[in-house]
């Protein structure tokens, strides 16, 4: 279980920045939902360039690896519960990096989920 857990962290941590990254990558790029066809293949070329939904993307590439690993030993009911804890990572950094406001409901909500994932975890050794 301990390996699980390490490898989760890890995977769950390489998962979180490959997000941000790519959020805060998309939001410099601009609205695709606002722009015409040409608009949207010119922000395709840049997003095809860009650091940070290149590093991104790498992030995420590295998350589904180590999701890979964890499925080879590890049971869905108890690996699944675990990715959850990407809630919460991301509530935090996207206040601290992306300057997001979080509301004292989605904190209760990730709080549970902080519980769910105790639960579930511990239920696993039983």
């Amino acid at each position: 279980m301990l390996k699980t857990l390490i490898i989760m962290l890890l995977a769950v941590s390489a998962g979180t920045v490959g997000d941000l990254l790519l959020a805060k990558g998309m939001k410099e790029l601009g609205d695709l939902s606002a722009m015409n066809l040409r608009g949207i293949l010119q922000v395709a070329f840049q997003a095809l360039t860009s650091p940070k939904l290149i590093i991104g993307t790498m992030m995420l590439a590295i998350f589904f690896f180590l999701w890979l690993a964890v499925l080879s030993w590890e049971d869905l009911s108890v690996a699944l519960p675990m990715q959850a804890l990407n809630y919460v990572l991301v509530a935090f950094l996207s206040q601290y990096f992306l300057g997001e406001v979080v509301s004292p409901t989605r904190w209760a909500g990730t709080i549970l989920v902080c519980i769910g994932v105790l639960l579930i975890t511990r239920s696993s050794g039983a």
